[in-house]
């Protein structure tokens, strides 16, 4: 076996793991499928193993690919960690960090704050994916997700940013039309607008009061995955919605929304997420404690 294997093979390698598409590697990395075919080749003469299980119709990791996969994804982060911390070291903090979060909030909100933190650290070359589901932060590639929920896998490291919560709101014109609910099992003869939202089970709403838990089954004619829309949907009086406060204060504080059935909420928490191998990651500490700086002055808001 040669070990003279390089490092670019691996990353090469490590990017069709990711899509199991050669030629969306390609794209990714900004190079010809022709390439990626040539690199997978010279890795697995090097190895000595086959690494895909190829067709026309579709790619796979063979049990040495799977194998040899975790290993170079180990060595890969090493390689970037020693980057990092030569240049904290020089002051000058580099690399690419990939952040990914949810839709509204994302634009409105983890938008601004990493702005702000791409300006404190220009070497720092930001990547913000916005996405209507959670994703495997590991097999994706992704360093730090912002999200909102209290639901994490132990597997991840989480710090909290900002209290949150959310509420069940309504236009005034609807409840004027359908009426407002006195107790939560009323919910099912209401019209909700439901939110295909990441960590939000669809058509489920469980909410606390006074300590105990509660789930109601809901149903309505409009269902989206996209809570600016929910938001737009509410306010124009087509239903009940559950939204968070963050989102919804604006709303309620100018009476265009109102918040019904106040004792019951559903704790929806902001915090930053990755993985644990990533711990030690400069660029990660650094972005992580300017956002716990920036959610504080966002709170304040």
């Amino acid at each position: 076996m040669n070990n003279r294997f390089s490092i670019e093979d691996l990353q090469v390698f490590s990017e069709v793991v990711r899509t199991l598409n050669f030629s969306q590697a390609a794209q990714r990395l900004g190079v010809s499928p022709a390439f990626i075919s040539k690199r997978i080749q010279v890795l697995e003469a090097q190895l000595e193993c086959k690494l895909f299980h190829r067709s026309t119709r579709q790619v796979s990791l063979t049990e040495q690919g799977e194998h040899v996969y975790e290993l170079g994804r180990s060595i890969l982060d090493k390689v970037s960690e020693l980057h990092e911390e030569l240049g904290v070291k020089r002051n000058e903090p580099r690399g690419v960090l990939r952040v990914s979060t949810s839709f509204g909030f994302g634009r409105r909100v983890v938008g601004e704050s990493l702005a702000e933190f791409s300006h404190k650290y220009p070497e720092i070359e930001v990547r913000l994916d916005v996405l209507d589901h959670l994703l495997d932060l590991a097999q994706n590639k992704i360093d730090l997700d912002v999200r909102i929920g209290d639901v994490i896998s132990p597997h991840y490291i989480a710090k909290r940013l900002a209290r949150n919560h959310r509420i069940l709101c309504a236009a005034p014109s609807y409840l004027e039309r359908c009426g407002t609910p006195t107790d939560l099992n009323e919910l099912a003869q209401h019209n909700c607008l439901i939110i295909k939202e990441r960590d939000h089970p669809v058509g489920l709403w469980k909410l606390t009061r006074r300590g105990r838990n509660y789930s109601v089954k809901v149903r309505g004619s409009l269902v989206t995955n996209n809570g600016e829309i929910a938001v737009a949907w509410a306010l124009a009086g087509h239903g009940i919605m559950l939204r968070s406060i963050w989102d919804a204060r604006t709303h309620l504080d100018s009476g265009l929304l109102v918040n019904i059935l106040p004792d019951y909420t559903q704790e929806a928490n902001i915090w930053a997420v990755y993985p644990e191998r990533l711990s030690s990651s400069a660029k990660i500490k650094l972005c992580v404690k300017h956002m716990e700086e920036f959610f504080q002055r966002w709170e304040q808001r």
